[in-house]
């Protein structure tokens, strides 16, 4: 371990050169036009990591883009982890906004700015640095590592899924490990061991068969958008709760350990509030705001809209009226359970005078990983090892589908080691990654395999 970090600190700087090069390749999986781009950065990755001494790498092709799989097996006695992340980045629109080329990798204090720096390229690289650093020091690595790294994750994952199912064996392993959170705060570590899962659906209530005057048939026909405003009104009672039938049914509620930990966290509630631009916090009745968007479960409305909303007046009772709509989930929850309540509470309210259409788009499951498993404390030794103090145990209360397919799917727990920060605007113009932040992932997960092969 120890001449593992010495390389690292000796040859930092050219990690980030060739992370610049990987950053050039614009791999936007979303966009179609870019598909070349995408197929291009799985050749460049799979490439440096044969070149860097990983055992066994491969291109594997599926429906969509491909994975780039690599295996490093130095002892079937030895630990398994499986490392995830995913080489395509979002589109960089809108590009007025760059302060930067968004594929022209620059350094401006510290920080690196490109698309994908740090969402995920940056922090998948962290994982490619550290075995080259065993590589070039000790020969090998202290453990069997497995890589699988997608090009679809901005578009679903759609494809991963069936991958999983149909490569079992090969994707064996003690755990996986995915580098593709956040930190709590800068130069706060922290280690996510909750997900939230999402459902997501649009309803749309149809009245009359048209548009029609408002002047004329106004006061007798009733308006789809004034029906579907006051449902969405009353989805949440005063105290800020679903009130969908059955909606808490099966929330896994948190124990007062994990309320001591949320409440020992360096949190400024009314500097977020401050931050996010709003007058105050409207939160659960019961729990803080740093609870309600990690651990709670939520009902939002993302859109809304129907009728006239072109410059001017235009007096119409409009035909329909249309909503999309999301839940966060906890563990407990299920998309399918939600979807299924969230229809029946919508078909038991529309009037009669309307009819409903209900669409579920897409769905997935939280996860919840044991915070007392080796290699959540082998992840928490090595980056007390980095920042001199012990990591928070933190929940997010954002969603990455494929955790809870590991566990679904190859039966694996997660350990999530982000380096990331709120603030660095991914999916945002100028996305960046501090400097001092890749080396602190590189660093982290050089301890980590050294302390987890010797954990069993």
């Amino acid at each position: 371990m120890d001449n593992a970090l010495a390389y690292t600190d000796s040859n930092f700087d050219q990690f980030v050169d060739e992370l610049k090069d990987f950053l050039r390749i614009p791999s936007v999986s979303t966009d179609s036009s870019r598909a070349g781009d995408v197929q291009k950065a799985a050749r460049w990755l799979a490439d440096h990591m044969k070149a860097l001494g990983v055992g066994k790498v491969e291109i594997m092709e599926t429906a969509g883009h491909p994975i780039v799989y690599g295996e490093h097996l130095v002892d079937p006695a030895a630990p398994t982890i499986l490392v995830y992340g995913h080489y395509d980045v979002q589109p960089p629109d809108p590009l007025e906004l760059w302060d930067s080329d968004p594929f022209d990798p620059q350094v401006r204090n510290g920080d690196l700015y490109a698309r994908g720096s740090c969402d995920d390229k940056g922090q998948l690289f962290m994982h490619v640095k550290a075995a080259e650093s065993y590589f070039k020091t000790d020969g090998s690595l202290p453990l069997n590592v497995k890589y699988i790294f997608e090009g679809e994750e901005e578009i679903g994952s759609k494809h991963l899924p069936q991958f999983l199912s149909d490569n079992k064996d090969l994707l064996a392993a003690d755990v996986a490990v995915v580098s593709d959170t956040a930190l709590f705060g800068d130069g706060v570590p922290s280690i996510t061991y909750g997900l939230r899962g999402l459902a997501y659906v649009e309803v749309t209530l149809q009245g009359p068969s048209i548009d029609l005057h408002s002047g004329v048939y106004g006061g007798a026909v009733h308006n789809p958008i004034n029906a579907l405003a006051k449902m969405i009104a009353d989805l949440h009672d005063d105290d800020h709760r679903v009130t969908i039938d059955g909606f808490y049914d099966n929330v896994i509620d948190l124990t007062p350990e994990e309320r001591n930990t949320f409440a020992s966290l360096p949190f400024d509630g009314e500097a977020w509030v401050q931050e996010v631009g709003a007058s105050k916090s409207k939160t659960e009745k019961g729990f803080t705001p740093l609870e309600g968007t990690t651990a709670r479960p939520t009902l939002d409305c993302n859109g809304v809209w129907g009728g006239f909303i072109g410059e001017g007046a235009k007096t119409v009772l409009p035909a329909k009226a249309n909503a999309k709509i999301s839940c966060r989930l906890v563990p407990g929850q299920t998309p399918e359970e939600i979807t299924d309540k969230l229809e029946a509470h919508f078909r038991k309210h529309v009037p009669e005078t309307m009819t409903l259409t209900f669409t579920d788009l897409h769905g997935g499951h939280g996860a919840l990983t044991p915070t007392d498993s080796n290699a959540m404390k082998a992840a928490s030794d090595a980056m007390e090892g980095v920042y001199g103090v012990k990591p928070y145990m933190v929940r997010s209360g954002g969603s990455i589908p494929i955790v809870a397919d590991f566990k679904r799917i190859l039966g694996q727990d997660t350990v999530l080691m982000g380096f990331g920060l709120d603030s660095d605007a991914i999916h945002s113009p100028n996305e960046k990654f501090g400097l001092d932040r890749f080396r602190a992932g590189i660093d982290s997960i050089i301890r980590f395999m050294s302390l987890f092969s010797r954990s069993n």
